[in-house]
Order: C-alpha cells, then structure tokens, then sequence
C-alpha cells in the first residue's frame, strides 16, 4: 500500500507516544514524567503512618487516576505498533507493566504496593527529552578507554592487594590483637580502609611504630587513588588523537522510534531503520 498524506490516528498516537521530536511528543513525555514523580511522592507520603491516617482517602484516590493514566498508555503502546511483542517484552515494556500492576493486585495479594517504587526507572525516559543519546559517541569513546585499560588496571589492583596483605601482616605484628588487630584479615581491612582514605575509625593503632607504618599508608593512598584516573585518562586521550579533529565521526540522533520494530538512536538524516530495514515516518508500517 502506498503511503497517503493523511496520517491514520494510530501513527499520530505512536508519534506522540514514541518520540519526543515533536511537540505534542514532548508534552506526553513531560506530563509522564510529572505523573510518575507525583505516584512516587504519593508512595513515600503513605508510608508514612501519620500522613496516610489522615489522607489515606486522598492518596489512594489519586494513585488510582495515576494507574489508569499508565493503564491506557501501556495499551496504547501495544496498540500502535506492528509487532506488539517485541514492545511487551523489551526493558521499558517489562518495567511499563510492572509498574502498572501493582495496584491491581492489591486486591489479591497484600503487601504488593511496594511494586510501585518500579515507577521510578520509568524515569529514564528523561534522557529523550534531553536528548543525551547525541553523545553516544562519546560514551563509546570513554568504554573503550575503559576496555583498553583494563589490564593495567587489573595489574594495578594486584598490586595494591600485595600492598595490603604485607602492610596489614606488618600492623597486625606490630599492634596485635590487645589493641584490636585480632587477627590478619582484619589488619588487611583496616589497611584497605586506610589506603582507600575511607578511615571508618573502628581500628586504630596505638603504638608510635604503627602509627608510624599507618602515616606511610595514608601517604601511600593519596598516590593510589591518582593512578587508574591517569590510566583512564592517558587511553581516553589516545582514542582522542586518533579521531577526526573535524569530528567527523560524531552521530546525531534523534527520539524517532521505528514503527515496525520500535529501534530508536537513529541518525537525523535516516531514511530506513537500522535495525528492521522498514522506511521511518511512513505511517503504511501500521497496516497490515
């Protein structure tokens, strides 16, 4: 079937549901993200025994208008793309239903109220709005810093441990367990605490020669905790050098959500899905 000029009510519904390019796409997503606030702050408030004594009439009407709301999204969802399955059982179609059931089985099961604070990874969805998706290139830049540095890293650790066991050893000789180093486990957790600047307090040396050794170990910490950022940082700035000063490579995306299989991330200037293939804005897609 070819495509017409006038757009079915399906395709303005996914429009306006799937994607936040557009005006009326915004304010669905704004006016979502203000509804599962306001469910959220209605959970915190009814746990608390004196508000729900005195508003629990009020509370429980409104988190019934709010479930309805996500009721009728999540089924207008299914309704308006052609594979309903593939949306039913993705990560914010599992998270969409189970924050809108817990209400429903309320009357079946009781204590499934705590199901709701699921709402608040809904809350994701802000980052269509703010379209942070356009840095994606960047975030792979960072991810592969991360991967390039992993063995040095891991070295690095290794040797902090070998740090630990030996200095802990040492304390544990030094203080022993009169003065709470019962034991070398514990010498090593406190050394780990120690080097990591963390310093909970729970031990602490007595003696001037473990003071002495817990000095060196404090100083020794500040040095540590400098090395995997500069790891990070020198494969970050290699990735750098080896990309385009043009910064060609970088991809823009939008919030255009395929009709056919609902893929999303797609650049601004596509034509064809990347995932299924299917032409993108052709409103033919919902028909059968």
């Amino acid at each position: 079937m070819k495509p017409t000029n006038k757009k079915s009510w399906r395709y303005r519904l996914h429009e306006i549901i799937y994607e936040a390019d557009t005006p009326m796409g915004k304010l669905f997503d704004i006016v979502l993200l203000i509804l599962i606030l306001l469910s959220i702050v209605l959970v915190m408030l009814e746990s608390v025994s004196e508000i729900d004594a005195k508003y629990h009439e009020i509370l429980y009407i409104g988190e019934w208008i709010i479930t309805i709301f996500f009721s009728l999204e999540y089924i207008a969802r299914i309704i308006t793309v052609k594979k309903p399955r593939v949306y039913i059982f993705s990560f914010y179609g599992i998270i969409d239903f189970l924050s809108t059931i817990p209400l429903y089985l309320s009357f079946l099961f009781a204590g499934s109220s705590f199901l709701l604070s699921v709402r608040a990874l809904r809350l994701l969805r802000v980052f269509r709005i703010l379209k942070i998706t356009r840095y994606i290139g960047e975030a792979a830049k960072l991810r592969k810093a991360l991967i390039n540095s992993k063995a040095k890293i891991l070295v690095f650790l290794f040797a902090v441990l070998v740090i630990a066991v030996i200095a802990g050893t040492l304390m544990y000789i030094i203080e022993g367990p009169e003065h709470g180093f019962k034991s070398i486990p514990i010498s090593v957790y406190w050394c780990i605490v120690t080097l990591t600047t963390v310093g909970f307090g729970d031990i602490a040396p007595s003696t001037p020669l473990g003071q002495l050794l817990a000095t060196v170990i404090m100083i020794l910490g500040y040095g540590i905790i400098a090395v995997p950022t500069g790891i990070v940082s020198a494969e970050y700035t290699k990735s750098m050098d080896k990309n385009d000063v043009l910064g060609k490579d970088y991809v823009h995306v939008n919030t255009q959500a395929c009709l056919n299989c609902g893929a999303q991330r797609h650049r601004d200037d596509a034509k064809y899905c990347h995932k299924c293939g299917e032409k993108l804005n052709y409103e033919s897609n919902l028909e059968t």
